[in-house]
C-alpha cells in the first residue's frame, strides 16, 4: 500500500467526493462544480478549522485524536470499518517493519473441528486471503484447495482469476468486489506489510476488476450473510455464512456455512457423497506440505470441469 500520507490522501478525497450535499442537509444548488462536498463543508461539519481539514487531506497531516477522527467519520458519513481503516491511517498501531511475518499455522485442534464438519463447509482465512485450512466439504463447493501446494491457496485469487469461480458465484462481482474491500482494510491494520504490498501489486497486474476496485478504496468488514452459487454438480444454492474471529489468533477468520433451507442442506449432502466417491483427497491440513496434483492460478479441478462439461456426477445414494 502506498504511505500513509499519500494514502490519507486519496482515502479522504474519495470518501468525501461520495457524499452527496443533500445526504448532510446541505442546498444542493445549480452551477455546483463538485459532485460531493467541499473542504470547507466537511470542516464545518467536522467541527474543526477549514486548514486543519486541508491539511489533514492533503497527507501534511498523519495523525490526529480520537474525536477527531470521530467527527470527520460521522461528516462523511464513514460506515464502522471505513471509521476503523481511518484510524489505522491516523493512529497507526506499532509496526511490524519490513521483515516477513512468519507462516501463519492453523491449531490442530482447529483443524480436527474443521473436518467434523461433515455438512457445513468451512475454512480458515490468513491475513491476505489464504485458504489456511479447508474441510472437504468447502473443497467440493469451491476448488480443491487442499489438493494445491501452499502459496496456490489464496481465495480472492481464485475469485478474481479462476473463470470457474466467476460461473459458481451468481452475484460474482458484488462478492469479489467486497472481498477486495476486506484486503483494504488489512492493509491499512498493516501498512508495512511487504506482503501485502506485493499481493496488491501482482493483483492489480493481473486482473483490470481488482485494479478498479481497489482504486474505489471501499473498505469491508468480515461479518455474516447469505450467499447465492450455481454449482455444477448441485444447481442453485444459497447458504449462509458466519466470519468468526480466533480467540487468540488475530489474523485468522473462521468460515462456517451452512444450507438456508432443507433443500440446500440436503444439496450440501449431495455435494460431500459425490466429493467423496469422484477421486481420492488428502485429509484437511493447514501445513505447508506439497499436494499431489498441482493446479495452477485459473485451472479447474478436473471434476468440476467434468460436471460443467455435462458429465453426470454420481449421485448420493445414502
Amino acid at each position: 500500500m502506498a504511505n500513509n500520507a499519500e494514502e490519507i490522501k486519496k482515502f479522504l478525497r474519495t470518501r468525501r467526493d461520495a457524499v452527496r450535499p443533500s445526504q448532510v442537509g446541505l442546498a444542493n444548488y445549480p452551477g455546483r462544480r463538485v459532485p460531493g462536498l467541499r473542504r470547507e463543508e466537511v470542516a464545518q461539519l467536522a467541527g474543526v478549522s477549514v486548514d486543519y481539514y486541508t491539511r489533514l487531506e492533503q497527507g501534511r497531516l498523519t495523525s490526529a485524536s480520537e474525536g477527531v477522527i470521530l467527527s470527520i467519520a460521522e461528516a462523511l458519513r464513514l460506515t464502522q470499518a471505513e471509521t476503523q481503516y481511518l484510524r489505522d491511517l491516523l493512529r497507526p498501531q506499532p509496526r511490524r517493519g519490513k521483515e516477513q511475518a512468519p507462516p501463519q499455522r492453523v491449531r490442530p485442534d482447529l483443524l480436527r473441528m474443521l473436518n467434523g464438519l461433515h455438512d457445513q463447509p468451512a475454512f480458515v482465512l490468513g491475513r491476505r486471503n489464504e485458504v489456511l485450512a479447508s474441510n472437504d466439504l468447502l473443497d467440493a463447493l469451491f476448488t480443491p484447495f487442499n489438493h494445491r501446494p501452499a502459496d496456490e491457496r489464496n481465495l480472492l485469487r481464485w475469485m478474481l482469476l479462476d473463470p470457474a469461480a466467476r460461473s459458481l458465484y451468481l452475484d460474482w462481482a458484488q462478492v469479489t468486489s467486497e472481498v477486495v474491500g476486506v484486503l483494504r482494510a488489512e492493509a491499512g491494520r498493516n501498512p508495512d506489510d511487504p506482503q501485502i504490498a506485493e499481493f496488491v501489486a501482482e493483483l492489480r497486474s493481473m486482473s483490470p476488476e481488482f485494479r478498479t476496485w481497489w482504486a474505489e478504496r471501499t473498505v469491508v468488514e468480515r461479518t455474516w450473510g447469505t450467499k447465492r452459487f450455481n454449482h455444477p454438480v448441485v444447481g442453485r444454492l444459497d447458504i449462509t455464512y458466519e466470519a468468526l474471529s480466533l480467540p487468540g489468533d488475530p489474523d485468522q477468520i473462521l468460515f462456517v456455512y451452512a444450507g438456508k433451507t432443507d433443500g440446500d442442506l440436503e444439496k450440501l449432502r449431495i455435494l460431500a457423497s459425490w466429493y467423496a466417491r469422484s477421486a481420492p483427497h488428502p485429509a484437511v491440513s493447514g501445513k505447508d506440505t506439497a499436494q499431489p496434483r498441482r493446479h495452477g492460478t485459473g485451472e479447474q479441478d478436473p471434476r468440476h470441469a467434468q460436471a460443467r462439461r455435462g458429465v453426470p456426477p454420481r449421485p448420493a445414494t445414502d
